[in-house]
């Protein structure tokens, strides 16, 4: 099988998962106890954090650690919008539905939402961000990069303003990390999102950036662990992996960029090149260094994922998070993206265990399945398929 859906998850590094082992059995302790197996299991956490913070430019106590993205968008969210600082929240509307369905319930508790648009290209303008800025507003959230189109938005600017207007910025970073440089010192950032799966570590661990002297209401009582943010024994396996994943992804960075775009880059000319009637979508050069998204005209994307899959390649049309509800792409809507746009859209997304051999057999089997499907639809006539 060739996977190329790597924004949904990715393959545990090896290094990742010989760090995990040892707490699953040998250093099962818990970390709040003070015995010497709790003790190991403490300064295991106490390690990866700093691993964790270093990858952004954090200092370890802002780190906050969750179950995954979803849990640290929830915890910015909800944990700025009951801190009584406003009632108003900015975010864009292409946002992950780990914003989004927050956003909705917070509406429902009263909380007013102004979802920004973007651009053709997937793109948050600065300006949108400045005129809707009010007095009541306690929070911006606005995603590093888009999962779907792999766009890269303007965070400094957006953070500068924020600065100015004196409001808490939260990013979603969960795509971007370890696939573009992040310094939340240099940004000014406030709240940031991390996920372990997206970076070649374990599903089910997380953190969220919070910056120092920030105060945010938590929303997971108990034990009082995290500070009293965030409850509940930790995970120390998965934190521990989440650490090693942290420190692979800043120990190869350069090498790993490099890689993934080049694969990329590939993969990208050659259908450009190769097969008729298809655009690249997304902006053509601020984007991640791994996401490739296309629309093939006069094919269902969904009949094409099928056709793929059963040729031996893992491909998606977009969120694995939103993939049940059958709903077309929020963020390609949002793009202005027409109904046959949208349908034909495809997100190929490379790896670090992918190859160039892979890629150029990928293409390969994609230019016959397109012709294949085409042969058979319904705008044969009018593309002259």
């Amino acid at each position: 099988m060739i996977y190329l859906d790597n924004a949904a998850s990715t393959a545990m590094h090896e290094e990742i998962v010989k760090e995990m082992l040892p707490y699953f059995c040998e250093h099962y302790g818990n970390p709040s106890s003070i015995h010497k197996i709790g003790r190991v299991a403490h300064n295991a956490i106490h390690n990866a954090r700093k691993k964790i913070a270093s990858l952004i430019n954090a200092e370890p106590e802002e780190i906050l650690l969750t179950s995954g993205g979803t849990e640290s968008n929830n915890a910015a969210l909800y944990g700025i919008a009951y801190s009584k600082k406003g009632n108003h929240i900015i975010t864009s509307s292409i946002e992950h539905e780990a914003i989004l369905e927050p956003c909705k319930q917070l509406e429902k508790e009263g909380f007013k939402i102004t979802y920004l648009s973007v651009d053709n290209q997937g793109l948050v303008n600065p300006d949108d961000v400045k005129k809707n800025i009010s007095y009541d507003t306690c929070l911006v959230s606005i995603m590093f990069a888009n999962n779907e189109v792999g766009t890269i938005q303007p965070i400094e600017k957006i953070s500068k303003i924020c600065r100015q207007k004196q409001v808490a910025f939260h990013s979603d970073a969960v795509q971007a990390i370890g696939k573009t440089l992040i310094d939340v010192k240099k940004l000014n950032t406030d709240l940031l999102s991390i996920s372990g799966h997206k970076i070649y570590g374990p599903k089910g661990v997380g953190a969220l950036y919070v910056k120092k002297g920030l105060e945010i209401i938590p929303f997971i009582l108990g034990g009082g662990q995290e500070n009293g943010l965030r409850s509940g024994t930790e995970n120390v396996a998965s934190v521990v992996g989440l650490g090693k994943a942290c420190l692979l992804a800043k120990e190869n960075f350069e090498q790993n960029i490099s890689y993934l775009k080049k694969l990329r880059d590939i993969l990208a000319s050659k259908i450009i090149v190769e097969i008729p009637h298809v655009t690249y979508n997304g902006h053509q050069t601020q984007r991640i260094p791994n996401n490739a998204h296309f629309t093939f005209f006069g094919v269902n994307g969904e009949d094409l994922i099928i056709k793929l899959d059963e040729n031996g390649i893992a491909a998606s049309t977009g969120s694995a998070c939103s993939v049940m509800t059958q709903k077309a792409s929020h963020v390609l809507q949002a793009m202005g993206f027409s109904h046959e746009k949208i349908t034909g859209s495809l997100r190929l997304t490379v790896g670090l265990n992918n190859t160039e051999e892979e890629i150029i057999k990928t293409v390969e089997i994609i230019k016959n399945v397109v012709k294949e499907l085409r042969e058979v639809s319904p705008f044969k006539a009018k593309y002259g398929f």
